[in-house]
């Protein structure tokens, strides 16, 4: 999907260096960068933006009820604050920080700009239908590893809510504060240094478990080199990704799908994910890893964006063991 953007002045209103946030609570801020982006075609910001948020209490995303979304990111400028919104069918986004530059630069990626939603064909009715209703789903590209990465080890064989908490304690603990006048208690997340030296109590009050702290530890000492993959396929970058101990199948896909846009990364050893694709496609609540691929072969190239219209679809069986929630409907 192509589009065309203007590139608007810098501008701010500054007091003293400070922006009021509401509520009263001054913060310190830099200039913020403007630029407006138009889509080709219909755009949801919900749907390409979501499966960015970690659990509702993320603190580097915020969705706010005027329908704007806030984003606050480790770049490889630093931190950055980002505002997006649409009026009119035109993207209008505002930035902060000394990374604030580098996220305009990529929005358009970000908001599936490189996605290609026109090699898709449904190939049964429950995802036709979804994808009619959802004509603006695109898959984001967020061009950045480490960021999705390391909240995907930490839902590693637990709960999505333990997982969440994990995500939001450490991020509060030893992230930042997210420049500008972002709302709430957002934070950008520890850089790979900080992550490396959060002593291991901290981990434990936070219910990370020792195997997943190790992998994010093991991580953290390859950034460079984990980052670099984001120039490559998504397949080539998966196997890079796997080369660190820890990282498996599971979490490289839920990795590329937000780094990369990958539209054929699907999930493989999810709890819960075959037996949704099992049950809309062929009735089969008790389908696994092989019957979910084998369902999904006829979308080949395309099959994590079948396996998302799946869910928003609606159409899963009852559950037979923990429920899922918002959230992990989000994350796929």
């Amino acid at each position: 999907m192509a589009g065309r953007f203007v590139q608007r002045p810098t501008r701010t209103t500054v007091r003293g260096g400070q922006v009021v946030v509401p509520g009263g609570v001054p913060r310190q801020v830099g200039a913020a960068g403007r630029r407006a982006w138009t889509p080709e075609g219909p755009l949801d910001l919900g749907l390409v933006l979501g499966p960015l948020r970690r659990g509702p209490g993320d603190p580097t995303f915020r969705a706010m009820p005027d329908g704007s979304v806030w984003r606050a990111s480790r770049t490889p400028a630093g931190a950055g604050t980002l505002r997006v919104a649409m009026r009119d069918g035109v993207v209008e986004a505002q930035s902060w920080g000394p990374g604030g530059e580098w996220l305009l630069d990529r929005l358009p990626s970000m908001l599936g700009a490189l996605d290609q939603p026109g090699l898709f064909v449904p190939r049964h009715r429950v995802v036709a239908m979804a994808w009619r209703r959802r004509p603006g789903l695109r898959l984001t590209r967020t061009g950045l590893v480490l960021e999705s990465l390391i909240p995907s080890v930490l839902e590693q064989k637990v709960t999505t809510d333990e997982a969440y908490r994990a995500w939001r304690l450490l991020v509060r603990k030893f992230g930042e504060s997210a420049p500008g006048p972002a709302p709430g208690r957002m934070c950008v997340m520890p850089t790979a240094r900080e992550w490396a030296l959060i002593p291991s109590w901290e981990w434990h009050r936070a219910g990370v478990d020792d195997k997943r702290a190790s992998t994010i530890l093991r991580a953290v000492r390859v950034t460079g080199r984990l980052e670099e993959a984001v120039a490559m396929s998504p397949a080539d970058a998966r196997a890079r990704l796997e080369l660190v101990s820890g990282i498996g199948p599971w979490t490289s896909a839920e990795t590329v799908q937000r780094s990369h846009g990958a539209a054929d990364a699907v999930t493989v050893g999810d709890l819960h994910l075959p037996g949704i694709v099992g049950f809309a496609l062929a009735r089969n609540r008790d389908a696994d890893d092989a019957a979910m691929l084998s369902l999904l072969e006829p979308y080949e190239g395309q099959r994590h964006r079948a396996a998302r219209l799946i869910l928003l679809s609606g159409r899963v069986p009852a559950r037979r063991a923990p429920r899922m929630t918002r959230g992990d409907i989000g994350k796929l």
